[in-house]
């Protein structure tokens, strides 16, 4: 029993030694070994089992996937002096564990410096720039407005003019202020991936106002729009009668025509068969009077003599 004690005690201190020695990476995070709360050696990137120093050395473990960050509304004012809220996002990511850790220690650390230095990036780059320009992208919807074949030619120009062009665009913006930020933040061990601005509004007490210019707006011009339209209307209506017409009496014109050659070949008919046999064209119309002019209800007052009856007799 007596020679079981020692050899429990070396497997217990062989379990607490390797305990102490040995330490996983997982993927998707990089580790630095600290002597005495100090970083000692290069970054420890890949995944997998690792040994270090029992006791004297420790281990900090840092992130190195993509990270995100949430910026808080800001008001700014653009270039045009119009005052808006920005609410901006960011991906960053940790590219040098060993600055990291010698300068913000941990991942709040660092979203506390990238509120500072991001919340300034934006205010320099959008107040530099119009409103327009965070807005919008590009001026797609103008290059539409012109390409497009519009029968609103009249307020066309004026319907383009009230889109303000845009030079920068939403995407530039974004660039410019990664470009002011990552100098920064390098030497925290930081590399900003992206910036996007997320959502812009204006201020509630303009907001309103900005809705209500903006509809009277819109309204005037579809106004503009109606009344052309209605005119359009008006001569598309007057050139389907005018084409209506046109066609009727054309039709017209030609049933006569027709009819007028049926009448003078059925004449000429008529014609032939009275030189052929005049007696009997002579009884053929006179039956067709007959049938014509008496019916039962006609009177006819005339002598019994009456060549028209002579057929009767």
């Amino acid at each position: 029993m007596n020679k079981l004690i020692p050899l429990v005690v070396i497997v217990f201190i062989g379990l607490v030694l390797g305990k102490q020695s040995i330490f996983v990476i997982n993927e998707g995070r990089q580790a630095i070994i600290t002597e005495f709360g100090k970083p000692v050696g290069e970054p420890i990137t890949e995944a997998g089992l690792h040994f270090k120093k029992p006791f004297i050395q420790d281990v900090r473990f840092v992130d190195k996937r993509i990270l995100s960050w949430d910026g808080f509304p800001n008001q700014i004012p653009t270039k045009d002096k119009k005052f808006i809220k920005v609410d901006t996002t960011a991906r960053f990511r940790i590219m040098n564990a060993l600055k990291f850790i010698q300068t913000v220690r941990n991942t709040e650390g660092a979203k506390q410096r990238l509120d500072t230095i991001l919340d300034s990036a934006t205010r320099n780059v959008i107040s530099s720039h119009q409103l327009v320009e965070a807005v919008r992208n590009s001026n797609a919807i103008i290059e539409k407005l012109e390409s497009a074949k519009q029968n609103v030619n009249e307020i066309e120009e004026e319907i383009t003019g009230d889109i303000e062009n845009v030079a920068v665009g939403r995407e530039k913006l974004s660039q410019l202020i990664v470009e002011k930020a990552e100098g920064e933040l390098e030497q925290f061990g930081i590399s900003l991936i992206d910036v996007q601005l997320r959502r812009i509004s204006y201020e509630e007490s303009v907001e309103k106002k900005v809705y209500e210019r903006m509809i009277s707006e819109r309204q005037r011009i579809a106004s503009k729009i109606r009344s052309i339209g209605s005119g359009e209307k008006a001569k598309i209506e007057g050139r389907l009668v005018r084409d209506l017409q046109t066609i009727q009496s054309e039709g017209y014109r030609k049933a006569q025509l027709i009819k007028g050659r049926a009448e003078a070949k059925a004449s000429a008919v008529y014609a032939r068969a009275f030189k052929q046999d005049p007696d009997f064209f002579e009884f053929i119309r006179t039956l067709e009077a007959y049938k014509k002019s008496i019916d039962g209800n006609t009177k006819l007052i005339i002598s019994n003599d009456n060549e028209f009856l002579k057929f009767l007799r």
